[in-house]
């Protein structure tokens, strides 16, 4: 046996890949055998045809102790939240979400009037929304909760809108208000610590009813879509922010192959969310640029529709879509640059 035999494989952890890391390894390889699959991974839903009409499809996972905390998150809101984090993932490809499909591992622990507010949740968010929850799996966990949502929409085909359109000089915008998701996850760990410490404690969460909303119950921007078809503007490209962005910015530069350059002065930064960052002394910039789980819609248009959307108090202009040479880069208040870099929350870092 030769010395090279002898030496254990060396096995990959794959928190040194990360979670956006190891799709992109473990879907390299991957072939679409079928002329239906019109977009597989890589967007925000896959894209199915079906005729006159395509058929959107998208998974996410939530699991206990990973993606949310039962010291802090009500059921209801859960529910609400699972529900609602899936139609993003559809509203980000411009299309309207119509079925829900839910799949759930449960503990022992959870008892069946527990079970009834998670769906309570879910039920809110599906009759807000119009959509249907069609099916879904039920099985045993042996330990926690995990949910797994699968939403089903449908648009025109030349109407859904990918990550991959943008080209240089068309405007980059975004929808609402960044950063307050974050700082209400800052809240209410700040809030399980004291309780840890203190079982009898109150919490003291009343001055932010804001944040913790953002939070908590996030809603998905099918306003703006709406908005967008109304004013005559389809994007040329879209995401949804889930993971900062920082992070989301890159993969619209990423799949589209270019750069882009964003404004500081022009990030929305809501007061409630800035003032519960300072306590925090975190600037609230990098709430907006790492912070994740707004939800709200970055999306680009091109120059030619800026008179049609320029009125709208929903959407912001943060920066426009260079050249992929120019690099990717944030200009501050203070008129430094400064590369922009993912820095959101990963599941599968350490």
């Amino acid at each position: 046996m030769t010395q090279d035999q002898e030496r254990p494989q060396e096995l990959t952890d794959i928190s040194s890949l990360g979670e956006f890391g190891l799709i992109e390894h473990l879907t390299r390889d991957i072939q679409l055998r079928n002329p239906e699959t019109l977009a597989g991974v890589g967007d925000d839903a896959a894209v199915i045809d079906n005729g006159p009409l395509a058929t959107i499809v998208t998974k996410d996972l939530l699991v206990e102790g990973v993606h949310f905390d039962m010291v802090y998150t009500p059921l209801k809101h859960l529910g609400y939240k699972a529900i609602a984090v899936n139609l993003s993932d559809v509203y980000a490809m411009n299309a309207h979400p119509k079925q829900v499909f839910v799949g759930m591992a449960v503990s022992s622990r959870y008892s069946l009037e527990a079970l009834e507010e998670l769906y309570s949740g879910m039920k809110l968010a599906c009759e807000r929304y119009n959509v249907d929850m069609a099916g879904g799996d039920t099985t045993t966990s042996p330990a926690g909760l995990m949910l797994s949502i699968t939403a089903v929409g449908q648009a025109e085909k030349e109407q859904i809108v990918y990550r991959s359109g943008a080209r240089a000089n068309d405007l980059l915008y975004v929808s609402g208000n960044l950063g307050g998701a974050y700082c209400g996850l800052l809240v209410l760990q700040r809030e399980k610590q004291e309780f840890k410490a203190n079982p009898q404690m109150q919490p003291k969460i009343k001055d932010y009813s804001y944040v913790l909303e953002r939070q908590l119950k996030p809603e998905p921007r099918k306003d703006i879509i709406e908005m967008l078809q109304q004013a005559g503007v389809q994007p040329t490209s879209m995401i949804d922010v889930s993971d900062g962005l920082a992070s989301d910015v890159l993969h619209i530069c990423k799949h589209s192959g270019t750069g882009v350059n964003i404004y500081e002065e022009k990030l929305p930064l809501d007061q409630r969310m800035a003032q519960t960052a300072h306590e925090f002394n975190i600037d609230p910039t990098t709430c907006a640029l790492s912070g994740g789980e707004d939800y709200e819609l970055l999306f680009t248009i091109s120059q030619n529709d800026y008179e049609k959307v320029k009125d709208l108090e929903a959407i912001h202009p943060i920066g426009h879509i260079t050249e992929a040479a120019q690099g990717r880069n944030l200009f501050t208040s203070s008129g430094q640059l400064v590369k922009i870099t993912a820095q959101g929350w990963d599941s599968m870092k350490k």
